[in-house]
């Protein structure tokens, strides 16, 4: 299994309206994603998406950094927009550490 973790900030100004779109997305995209908020730094989100192969991972993260993207409305509400988005794909590890 690998993950597609999404990172951004949200400026407080569009907190109601983001809440709102990604309730939305929530039940659009049901399981497929875990959304978490900092608590040590409210408004500042990511979202944990599983997938089953790298390539599937990869195309997650190319999906939710994508200009063409329903997702991509909300890069407006993030301070420095689309570039203050972060993406990473992680791979699992096998055996200790992964020796």
């Amino acid at each position: 299994m690998f993950i597609c973790f999404v990172e951004y900030h949200i400026a407080q100004a569009f907190e109601d309206r983001y809440r709102s779109w990604i309730a939305q997305k929530q039940q659009e995209f049901k399981d497929a994603f875990q959304l978490y908020e900092g608590t040590d730094q409210p408004l500042l989100f990511v979202e944990v998406w599983e997938a089953a192969t790298e390539e599937k991972a990869v195309g997650i993260k190319k999906e939710r950094c994508d200009e063409r993207s329903s997702w991509y409305e909300m890069t407006d509400w993030v301070p420095g927009g689309s570039a203050k988005v972060h993406a990473w794909t992680f791979k699992p590890i096998s055996g200790p550490l992964g020796l």
